[in-house]
């Protein structure tokens, strides 16, 4: 997909009931930046990063997509991001190769790819026939790190991309960025683990973001 992305947060803030999470966001992510948003569990980074994507409303300021120097309106967005997080749902009763097939439905894979080599890229080509209600909690992170980085979409999402991976995945995720992502624009939430963000230029505090009392 050729698409220039901006993605504009102007004066962002989301509170849940009266407790503000974080306030005064702004942020100009061009196409290509690579955005590290760090800070401890609870601090309120993946409720960043779901306002960024369109998951989460805000409660003030405004987020704006820019797709070459036009504005997208509505729920457009979600045609030029992909995402990989904790509470990305997949779907149990799917196997592998059939998550894929539905997959591809909906959002292409990146050119020259097809299902049979997305599966061997994965390091999952045993379990290709395997209910995802059957995968562990390594290898369901393993299929969502496949979905996302490999979708043929220029903005790439990650929230806690290393979660339940050991220390060999951790190093698949590192090379399968480098070469099929690498030139996207990431934005990647973390607790401060520098092999899920090593590639970025840029870093933000959640905590520069919350409203002092």
């Amino acid at each position: 997909m050729s698409k220039s992305v901006n993605i504009i947060a102007n004066n962002v803030g989301k509170k849940f009931g009266k407790e503000w999470i974080f306030r005064h966001v702004d942020l100009h992510i061009q196409q290509g930046d690579k955005l590290a948003i760090l800070g401890l569990n609870g601090s309120g980074k993946s409720t960043l990063l779901q306002a960024l994507t369109g998951y989460l409303d805000i409660n003030e300021g405004s987020i704006e997509y820019q797709v070459n120097n036009q504005t997208i309106e509505g729920d457009k967005p979600y045609r030029f991001i992909s995402l990989a997080s904790p509470y990305l749902e997949l779907i149990e009763d799917f196997t592998f190769e059939e998550q894929l097939k539905h997959v591809e439905e909906f959002k292409a894979f990146l050119p020259n790819l097809n299902i049979q080599s997305i599966i061997e890229l994965s390091g999952l080509k045993a379990h290709q026939h395997k209910y995802i209600k059957q995968f562990s909690s390594g290898m369901r992170q393993r299929l969502k790190l496949v979905l996302a980085i490999l979708a043929d979409a220029p903005v790439l999402f990650l929230d806690e991309p290393t979660t339940n991976l050991d220390a060999k995945v951790i190093e698949w995720y590192k090379e399968m960025i480098q070469h099929y992502a690498i030139h996207k624009t990431i934005i990647v939430c973390s607790n401060s683990i520098k092999d899920e963000y090593h590639f970025c230029e840029k870093v933000i505090q959640i905590e520069s973001y919350k409203v002092k009392t």
